[in-house]
């Protein structure tokens, strides 16, 4: 087995204490991330589900009734006011 002085053995003890130390830092900044990332699609999934409820209540409210003014309830028990916009 070859001997390695001791200097020279602390010194690389030194580096690799220091990556590693520095992966710890990058580990933690990732999971960081990955966190708000999934906190931010958690949001986005929320937004996209109450627009679709909306989509699909107005759609159903306009089917059945075709006036403006209507009031619609969403599938929770929350009244909206439906206005109807004619474009020309």
């Amino acid at each position: 087995m070859k001997q390695y002085p001791e200097k020279q053995l602390e010194q690389r003890l030194q580096e690799l204490r220091a990556e590693f130390e520095s992966g710890q830092k990058m580990l933690a900044d990732l999971e960081n991330k990955q966190a708000n990332l999934r906190d931010t699609m958690l949001r986005i999934s929320g937004a996209i589900q109450v627009l679709e409820e909306l989509s699909t209540t107005a759609d159903s409210i306009g089917e059945s009734q075709g006036e403006a003014g209507q009031t619609a309830e969403k599938p929770d028990g929350q009244k909206i006011e439906m206005e109807t916009v004619v474009v020309e």
